[in-house]
């Protein structure tokens, strides 16, 4: 008989990937921390790009030692082209390639039309943010030239600022000509003068780097807030995340 914990239905944490190993290391850092919350969980990280393994990889992994399934949860902030398109065809491919155990995926960690903004996830970004003095709040992310994905960008900073009770404005790195540094004249414009910088990422890298100096660059306050990494209360979003899917898998 199979051990009871390979009976158990898998996790696999897939995130977009980084030629910057700091981000591997946040997933990977994020997976031990959600596999904190349920002992015995087998909690396995995936890369779409760049690093490695490759879900398909995983998937496989986890079908030859025996799991009855697994739930695939995406670590992305919207829903964009990566959620929308690229997992779902690396999915499809593992299928077609012979993979029989049953897979859910998840809702993605950020905004949803239905579900609006996760509490966790404000949770997190209001903890994270730095102890100093402001009076408003750059929300820094990577971008996306999806409307709808930057429109999610833009609920959850209206979200956060409303949690803090001032002024928050998102500013993007690529697809969006709402730099860090737009964002913050933006905000001064409105008479803010104290601008803290709160990061909408998972992990470090480029991105990251970039719209953050943008916003430094203009005035923004320093020290800013880390990305969102194995913070407790994103890793309890992801197992709110896993626990959803298994509920609807049991209602099937």
């Amino acid at each position: 008989m199979r051990p009871a914990h390979l009976r158990m239905t898998a996790v696999l944490l897939v995130a977009h990937g980084s030629a910057d190993p700091r981000a591997a290391a946040a997933t990977r850092a994020l997976a031990r921390a959600v596999a904190a919350q349920r002992p015995g969980l087998d909690v396995r990280c995936a890369f779409l790009d760049h690093a490695g393994p490759r879900p398909g990889e995983q998937l496989f992994a986890c079908s030859a030692l025996g799991h009855s399934a697994a739930v695939v949860v995406p670590l992305l902030l919207t829903s964009a082209y990566h959620g929308r398109v690229d997992l779902p065809a690396v999915l499809d491919r593992a299928r077609a390639d012979g993979l029989r155990m049953p897979v859910t995926t998840t809702e993605v960690l950020g905004p949803t039309p239905t579900g609006g903004v996760p509490p966790l996830l404000l949770a997190a970004l209001r903890r994270l943010l730095p102890r100093i003095r402001y009076d408003a709040v750059v929300l820094a992310a990577a971008g996306t030239r999806d409307d709808l994905a930057r429109h999610s960008v833009d609920v959850a900073a209206g979200a956060l600022g409303a949690s803090l009770g001032v002024p928050c404005h998102a500013a993007y790195a690529s697809g969006s000509p709402v730099t860090g540094a737009v964002a913050v004249e933006a905000l001064r414009a409105r008479g803010c003068s104290r601008i803290a910088v709160s990061s909408y990422f998972l992990a470090p890298g480029r991105l990251h780097d970039h719209v953050v100096s943008s916003a430094l660059l203009a005035g923004a306050l320093a020290p800013v807030a880390p990305p969102l990494g194995s913070n407790l209360d994103l890793a309890r979003l992801v197992m709110s995340r896993i626990g959803a899917a298994e509920a609807l898998e049991r209602v099937a």
